[in-house]
């Protein structure tokens, strides 16, 4: 049963709690419950409590593609084989390809000693579980509610929540999404770009079997996905320039279909159906840092990158990991986690594996987005010459995969 704030002492502190988690979604989600399975008292604050998931609806159009340190972690807090036996669709291969130079890259599980190279899970799936898990874990959740400010003192952080009920805990975590209103509180700033860019989305039925592979194709305009669903359809996530995706978005259903199968160079024979499409905007953030005050970020709130390589989520969740051991190892050495030492050893760590790896999704999406002809040939002599580098393609598989 979700805790509201009736349930609460009106306008009286609550007992000191070792964490608060403010942003209820899948890095949350899952901050909370791996924190309350460390031992750690915890509550969750959200403003909103997610739909149930349905597996009588139809599949999310948000999707994610779940890396093996994602699947790693879920397993480990207990709600993976249930997301798993839902509705989770498995891929062993990666191809992508350069429409411009021809040049493509091939990613194969099975070469690496790997059953899976991922699975393309729905978000609602992966929050709707984590969401009942956490109850059962011993998370206090609070919903419906809002944090309007908060104050650090010596042992504690003091929230004051909408209403003027105050809680208190020694660290606060921010997973309150990109626009965080937790993280323009704290007084810490971001720096990034605006890709001037949308991502459309649908799920499409096609004329070949997507062969549990996961099919990207760079175009001039931007990146094109075709991830393998459980149900043989394939999740479309195509970025394009903002007046293109509108353009896009207003086709009828067969002008869509035919484009797409252009788009994709038909590798998945004709498009045969899709269901409504839907766009989203595309930024780079990088927040200038990870920590304040007894107060740290994670996911969104600390990064968004651009999904041409679908890490956005797989970031967050590695962002969970670093904050769970880091605060079970100063807990074992008899440090207060919120103390700034413990938190500079997480901010430092996770911000440069997020800055590094968010820097390359955008180079990355520079490069293919190269349309002179000396360099598109250039691009294409660097991607062969990849492909055929066996030990090199294994490190970049193994980095993306968080192993």
């Amino acid at each position: 049963m979700n805790t509201s704030l009736q349930d609460m002492p009106s306008r009286r502190r609550a007992p000191a709690l070792d964490v608060a988690v403010v942003g209820g979604g899948m890095v949350g989600a899952a901050a909370a419950l791996a924190l309350a399975r460390a031992g750690f008292s915890t509550a969750l604050l959200e403003a909103r409590a997610p739909a149930a998931w349905d597996a009588n609806a139809e599949v999310d159009l948000r999707v994610v593609g779940l890396a093996p340190s994602s699947v790693m972690l879920l397993d480990e807090l207990g709600v993976w084989t249930s997301i798993r036996d839902a509705r989770a669709g498995p891929y062993s291969h990666m191809h992508v390809w350069d429409a411009e130079s021809g040049a493509a890259i091939d990613f194969d599980a099975a070469s690496e000693g790997r059953d899976r190279l991922g699975y393309i899970v729905e978000n609602n799936l992966v929050q709707w579980t984590l969401w009942q898990a956490l109850e059962a874990s011993g998370v206090r959740r609070l919903c419906p509610v809002a944090v309007q400010g908060f104050e650090a003192r010596e042992d504690r952080i003091q929230l004051e929540l909408a209403g003027g009920e105050m809680l208190a805990a020694g660290l606060l975590v921010a997973a309150d999404g990109a626009a965080s209103p937790l993280r323009g509180l704290a007084g810490i700033g971001t720096r990034g770009h605006d890709y001037a860019q949308r991502a459309v989305v649908a799920h499409v039925a096609t004329e070949r079997p997507h062969e549990d592979t996961a099919w990207q194709r760079f175009l001039p305009d931007g990146p094109l996905a075709l991830l393998p669903l459980a149900d043989g359809r394939s999740s479309v996530v195509w970025s394009l320039p903002e007046a293109e995706a509108r353009r896009v978005l207003a086709l009828d259903e067969q002008a869509f279909l035919d484009e797409l199968g252009v788009a994709s160079d038909f590798r998945l024979g004709r498009i045969v159906a899709t269901t409504p499409r839907a766009a989203f905007p595309l930024k780079l953030q990088l927040a200038e840092r990870y920590q304040a005050e007894r107060f740290v970020l994670l996911g969104d709130a600390a990064h968004a990158v651009h999904p041409l390589a679908g890490q956005g989520v797989n970031l967050g969740l590695r962002d969970v990991a670093e904050l769970r051991d880091t605060l079970i190892d100063a807990r074992a050495a008899g440090h207060d986690i919120g103390a700034a030492h413990v938190l500079r050893r997480y901010a430092r760590r996770r911000r440069s594996a997020d800055t590094l790896d968010a820097l390359g999704f955008d180079a990355l999406a520079r490069i293919y987005a190269w349309q002179s002809p000396a360099l598109v040939a250039a691009r294409g002599v660097g991607v062969r010459l990849l492909d055929r580098l066996a030990p090199l393609k294994r490190r970049i598989s193994e980095h993306a995969a968080g192993l």
